[in-house]
């Protein structure tokens, strides 16, 4: 499962230019993120509550084109691995109105046991939710 979701540009998400200061992708990327488990039926609530949560443990960015105030960008999240210890996607961030490329990225996750902090594997409940999402 793809999936795709728009967030128009705030003027507090841009420089004294208007255009999108560069650290504001990474938070998109998280934006994409939730709105892919929450399709696949997952809250982080709920995990949390479950004492799960899942840490970045690397990020990447390729910038191509600047984004500007007030335009409507369309975050798109496309999930490239997933085991019961982690999970990584792939970016793709459009500008709306034409359809230009302005950022690729990727994110892995690890998830780990809220309390402890330790790397833990995800039970069956979220485990077989995201598997049925990457078909």
């Amino acid at each position: 499962m793809i999936t795709e979701i728009t967030h128009r540009v705030n003027f507090f998400d841009t420089d004294a230019m208007a255009v999108v200061h560069h650290a504001n992708y990474i938070r998109w990327f998280e934006i994409g993120r939730v709105d892919f488990l929450r399709k696949a039926q997952i809250t982080l609530t709920e995990m949390m509550d479950d004492n799960y949560v899942f840490p970045i443990v690397d990020v990447q960015v390729k910038y191509i084109s600047s984004g500007h105030y007030d335009e409507v960008l369309v975050i798109r999240t496309i999930p490239v691995a997933l085991t019961k210890a982690k999970m990584a996607f792939n970016y793709e961030i459009y500008r709306q109105s034409d359809n230009v490329l302005l950022v690729r990225g990727y994110t892995q996750n690890v998830f780990t046991h809220k309390d402890t902090g330790k790397i833990t594997r995800l039970p069956e409940k979220y485990y077989s939710k995201l598997q049925q999402a990457l078909k």
